[in-house]
């Protein structure tokens, strides 16, 4: 076989031969030169043949057309911006292409990074990828179960998107929502809620709101923060306009309630909370498509700054997902209490309805100079003295003749009398009052200990049951008091001390207000001088505002005459102080923001369930639904998970430590949630409304 340089070196002599020009020393040389040059183009040609190869690129359109393959010949070093301009300029469509990026569908990841090349992100032959927009809709179900359909993306992390989400509908703090998918098995009978007609009403937000994240109103002027507690100084009446998800939805009637109603174990709950994204990760990367819907729900219960003056959606909202939580009974709640809840959205849904105009706040306009000027006096000046914590060499302490009862097998619950001394975090009772100079008979210490309610206000009932931590579990104990006033204030007490603070602290008088109001709105009596309800003055059906079993209890005239007879207690309240009312009363409930997971705890040979609320941990026993042990965050001195064996370890104090295996879910999930509670307690009054997404991905993040 003839070489190459041979025959290029032919036909260069050739040519020069054809012009007539005879071939010396320096032509010899420039025959060389070419040769050289045309030996190195073919070789590279062949080079390139064998190095490159083809990729083949699904692009999606945007409206609806029909996708396009192309293939293209490609090098290992080439570069993802090189590689879209290389399919742009083959595409040959002209439209704009800048929200386009490349999807790898095996991998399930972006090719964001424009910058790396192929063979950095380790791109082959084989691999199948799609120039897709990472902005497209997303329908999702409210709070408020009504869907609403936006433009999101889903190339970023959906701590991003939910911040998208929630400024698109203008709820602040977006850091206590995440999106929820239910599980997709079809024998869960939570799927009824797919056939209910309310869904089908889809807002189309992008047409609401004018375009893909902004905001259904604008703000015209800078709030202003009040410095010494952080609070807006400024009504959002003022500067937002009217919006329509501040407007409460209307009652259901019985039999389309009937239908969502599902009573759920707790093992269901579990497999439900399986569901929430990982905040770490994208849309896509999550197998969410554009078929999918998402539920919206505020995923942590620590709501952080709820003020009515620059909150009307996100309180709507809130109160939207705790009547449903009590409708649909996904949280426990007594007669007594059901009541209550249907009487306050009775009252709700009358003003809602009305036909006069609602006064949706009675703020005076401020001027911002003079609130600037104002805040600027306070932060001279100084907070009042009043406000400061009494000193800490002198804690109040309580001493009152209550009853005492610790339950033992097959005995009757049998009250004895003692006289109790509450002091510190801890509660001491002697036989009677003048033997407190003496030893106690025991010491109850209720840091990190349960405190449930066990209340009846319509019986005068008024108790108080003690969950305390031991080693091998849980001890209980019951305390009844005489009246309201001083259930209120030992409660108050309780609730503080099993977290660790003292009645110094500055929260305990209006933790007891609070027990109080919530204890005067459960009861059924009528304000004194206040006639008896009219039956006939309720023109809506009472049994849209109780959970369905107790439409089948009781007839419609009982629920009427009891929601009425408790409607007297709260028919003064504004709309919105009526909303926060619910909130609060809803946040009361012994079981409020506990999510539970299956585990296996290590050492331990069956499954169990581990509930995870805003300040700690509860281990409960699968069979009984009782807790067993409860570990407070306060007392958490480090976490971290083995993600080999997926395992989670947690450290507290006095060399407690624990270590379980997730059954129900990821691990990833139940360390996201642990994770997002402590990055929840280090927001404070003066960071406004800045959030550390960074710090948030520290403490939630997995392996990556």
């Amino acid at each position: 076989m003839v070489p190459r340089e041979v025959i290029y070196k032919g036909l260069l002599r050739q040519s020069l031969h054809e012009k007539n020009i005879q071939p010396s020393a320096k032509h010899d040389s420039f025959i060389v030169l070419n040769v050289y040059f045309l030996t190195s183009l073919s070789h590279s040609t062949v080079e390139y043949d064998k190095a490159s190869w083809e990729l083949t690129v699904q692009v999606d359109q945007r409206d609806g057309d029909e996708g396009m393959k192309f293939k293209l010949r490609v090098l290992g070093n080439l570069h993802v911006g090189g590689l879209m301009l290389k399919l742009v300029e083959k595409i040959k469509a002209p439209q704009d292409w800048s929200d386009h990026a490349l999807w790898w569908q095996q991998r399930k990841c972006w090719l964001l990074k424009t910058h790396w090349t192929l063979d950095k992100y380790g791109v082959q032959a084989d691999a199948d990828l799609r120039y897709t927009p990472q902005h497209k809709p997303l329908c999702i179900q409210l709070p408020n179960m009504k869907m609403a359909k936006l433009t999101v993306s889903y190339s970023a992390v959906v701590f991003k998107t939910v911040a998208e989400i929630c400024r698109a509908l203008n709820i602040r703090r977006p850091e206590e929502l995440s999106l929820l998918k239910l599980p997709d098995d079809p024998s869960k009978k939570k799927k009824k809620k797919d056939k209910n007609p309310v869904l089908e009403d889809i807002i189309d937000m992008d047409k609401t709101s004018g375009g893909s994240g902004t905001p259904m109103y604008s703000k015209t002027m800078v709030p202003t923060y009040n410095p010494e507690n952080g609070a807006p100084a400024t009504a959002t009446s003022m500067w937002f306009g009217d919006n329509l998800l501040t407007s409460s939805q209307p009652n259901l009637p019985p039999a389309e309630l009937a239908k969502m109603y599902q009573p759920l174990s707790l093992v269901d709950k579990a497999i439900i909370n399986g569901g929430w994204l990982d905040s770490s990760h994208s849309l896509m990367e999550q197998d969410i498509g554009d078929d999918d819907r998402l539920q919206l729900r505020f995923k942590y219960h620590s709501f952080y700054d709820l003020n009515p003056k620059y909150d009307s959606v996100r309180i709507t909202q809130l109160y939207e997902q705790a009547r449903w939580a009590i409708l649909l009974e996904e949280i426990d709640c007594t007669e007594e209490e059901m009541i209550m809840f249907a009487s306050l959205q009775y009252h709700i849904c009358k003003l809602t309805m009305s036909t006069e105009p609602l006064n949706t706040s009675d703020e005076p306009e401020i001027d911002e100079v003079e609130a600037a000027l104002s805040n600027l006096e306070v932060t001279l000046e100084g907070a009042h003295t009043d406000r400061i914590l009494e000193d800490i060499t002198d804690i109040p302490k309580l001493a009152d003749s209550l009853k005492l009862f610790r339950p033992k097998r097959l005995t009757l619950r049998s009250y004895k009398e003692y006289w109790f001394v509450f002091k510190d975090t801890t509660i001491s009772y002697y036989k009677n009052k003048e033997s407190a100079s003496g030893e106690p008979i025991e010491q109850l210490h209720l840091r990190g200990c349960e405190v449930v309610p066990d209340v009846n206000v319509t019986d005068k009932k008024f108790g108080i049951k003690l969950l305390l931590p031991v080693a091998d579990g849980m001890n209980e104990v019951y305390i009844r008091c005489d009246n309201e006033a001083q259930y209120a204030k030992w409660k108050a007490a309780c609730t503080l001390a099993s977290k660790g603070k003292t009645m110094a602290y500055s929260s305990y008088r209006s933790e007891v207000k609070k027990i109080q109001s919530f204890l005067q709105m459960k009861s059924m009596a009528p304000p004194s001088g206040q006639a008896a309800p009219d039956l006939d003055a309720m023109d809506m059906n009472p049994e849209c505002f109780v959970s369905p079993r107790y439409t089948k209890k009781y007839k419609t005239k009982q629920l009427t005459s009891r929601i009425l007879e408790a409607h007297q207690n709260i028919s003064g309240l504004s709309l919105t102080e009526a909303k926060m009312r619910f909130i609060q009363a809803w946040q009361s409930l012994p079981d409020f923001g506990i999510k539970y997971y299956i585990v296996r705890f290590r050492g331990s040979k069956k499954d169990e369930l581990l509930g995870i609320s805003y300040n700690r941990l509860i281990r409960i026993d699968m069979s009984t639904g009782l807790p067993v042990t409860t570990w407070r965050f306060a007392n958490m001195k480090q976490w971290n998970v083995n993600w080999e064996i997926r395992q989670v370890t947690i450290e507290f104090d006095q060399s407690v430590a624990i270590a379980f295996s997730c059954v129900s879910c990821d691990c990833k999930v139940v360390h996201e949630y642990i994770g997002g509670y402590i990055f929840l307690s280090t927001r404070s009054k003066d960071q406004n409304e800045t959030l550390d997404e960074e710090l948030f991905h520290k403490l939630t993040g997995g392996q990556e």
